[in-house]
This record gives C-alpha cells, structure tokens and sequence, in this order.
C-alpha cells in the first residue's frame, strides 16, 4: 500500500518547505491544531483517535500517518483506532444517504412536468 513512515519524513519534509515559503500558513494551522489541546476537555488519546476519523472522512493520507504515530503514541490500542474507524464508515454511509437525500429533492426541483 504505503510506506506510512518514510511517506511522513517525505511530507514533514514538504511542509517544511511551504512554511519556509508561507510561515504564517503554517502558523495558522499549528494555531488550530494545538486550540483543542488548551481545552482540557478531552485527552489527547480521545482527540487522536477523533482526527482518525476524520483523516478516513476526508481521505488524507497526511493525516492518516500523523495521527496513527501520535494516537499509538498515547496509547490508543488497535482495537480502539478499529472502533473509531468504524464511526467513520457509518458516518459516511450517513452523509451518503442524506445527500442522496437531496438529489432526490433536486431531482424533483428540476423535473419538467410532462404535458398531458
């Protein structure tokens, strides 16, 4: 599939780079990454294994590799990435039928009534 390590030194790497190019982009986004962690509301553990999720909704390959290292990191046992991945497919099986949901409703906006 990947090689998920040598794939984050390569990325670590490119970001670098664009930080060098944009620091306040970079910036930005280390600002909004460490926010949740001044909360104390919920443990790094819990927050990694949310971004998990998320990495699989979005399909980022990144985020899939940052966050598997820092959730082991902090204990996350496979078992429980395994959990939260499967809130993941559920959620997108969700979203799948709500925005089926609505082509329906834009099928039915666009329909032409048939003459008689």
């Amino acid at each position: 599939m990947l090689n998920w390590l040598e794939y984050r030194k390569a990325l670590m790497g490119r970001i670098g780079e664009l930080g060098k190019l944009s620091p306040d982009t970079l910036a930005g986004y280390q600002t909004l990454s460490k926010a949740g962690q001044k909360t104390g509301q919920l443990d790094a553990r819990t927050r990694e294994l949310i971004a998990l999720a998320v990495a699989v909704t979005s399909r980022c390959d990144g985020c899939i590799t940052v966050h598997t290292g820092e959730a082991l990191k902090h204990g996350a046992t496979r078992a429980e990435i395994a959990e939260a991945l499967g809130v993941a497919v559920a959620l997108n099986a969700g979203a799948a039928m709500v925005y089926s949901a609505r082509v329906m409703d834009a099928v039915s906006a666009h329909a032409v009534p048939l003459a008689g």
